[in-house]
């Protein structure tokens, strides 16, 4: 079996996988104290829980963008099961050509999430990724490629950018830690857009805000897109599901993506499981 690891800066999300299919995933804090030891046992005993043995991991894999919590995760990982798990990041040997002007500095889950696109959807596709930060990821389907940082020769697609914005939760919370008299407000969709009490009027900004940021974020984007094709905008991330049913230019929800591409770039670098 597979273990994949996407450490993000608030949650480290981990899928295991039996072949092809995604067997269980579950979430943890990033926490950057959490000993290799304390890791190690979190893994056994969400493996456990899930009817499963650290002996039965054959592989490993891991993206992450949180770089404190990145190596005393992997040795974790390695007393847990006895592999050494495989860090993906911007020099991986990948079927994907990175055409942006400073490729070295593109996040690991960004490229992942396109490596999932490619295999999923073959075509250009716009993935909104929500997470502390909402990233678009500009996938192109195209044939050949000439090689570059993180690509190899007869490369399938093309990492053409996108853009970072603040994520919802990080936009909440910075508000209301920033402004004496603004509550903790719990993010659910809003009913209407003028709120009659404080928490809507919270409320209704970030969801509706995030929301209709992303809608012309991604109309921005469509605008300058390289070719006459028309890209698929698909979303991902923990806060997916909450933000994407109020965005209209959203077509369809992938919870999983980052998963899906930690399992495909896994098979690209040669590892069994």
């Amino acid at each position: 079996m597979l273990l994949a690891f996407d450490i993000g800066n608030t949650e480290t999300t981990i899928g295991l996988f039996a072949g092809d299919r995604l067997e269980g995933h579950w979430r943890l804090h990033s926490t950057p104290y959490r000993t290799p030891d304390e890791w190690a046992a979190a893994l056994t005993s969400q493996l456990t829980q899930a009817g499963h043995s650290t002996q039965e991991i054959r592989a490993a894999i891991v993206a992450s963008v949180a770089p404190p919590i990145t190596q005393s995760l992997c040795d974790g990982i390695t007393a847990a099961t006895t592999r050494q798990p495989v860090l993906v990041d911007a020099r991986s040997k990948l079927p994907i050509v990175l055409d942006v002007d400073e490729p070295l500095t593109v996040g690991a889950d960004r490229i992942v999430n396109t490596l999932a696109a490619l295999e999923l959807f073959k075509k250009d596709t716009i993935v909104v990724d929500f997470g502390t930060a909402t990233t678009f990821d500009c996938i192109t389907a195209d044939e050949g490629g000439a090689g570059g940082a993180g690509g190899a020769g007869g490369a399938k697609g093309r990492f053409i950018g996108g853009v970072i914005m603040p994520g919802l939760r990080t936009a909440s919370d910075e508000l209301v830690r920033r402004t004496a008299k603004l509550p903790a407000t719990e993010l659910l969709p809003p009913a209407r857009a003028i709120g009659r009490r404080t928490e809507d009027c919270i409320r209704a900004g970030v969801m509706w805000g995030t929301a209709d940021a992303v809608d012309g974020l991604v109309r921005r984007i469509k605008a300058e897109w390289p070719s006459k094709t028309r890209p698929l905008t698909v979303a991902t991330g923990g806060l997916a599901s909450l933000v994407a049913p109020l965005c209209k230019e959203i077509e369809s929800v992938h919870p999983d993506l980052t998963l899906v591409g930690l399992r495909i770039a896994a098979s690209a670098l040669g590892l069994k499981w």
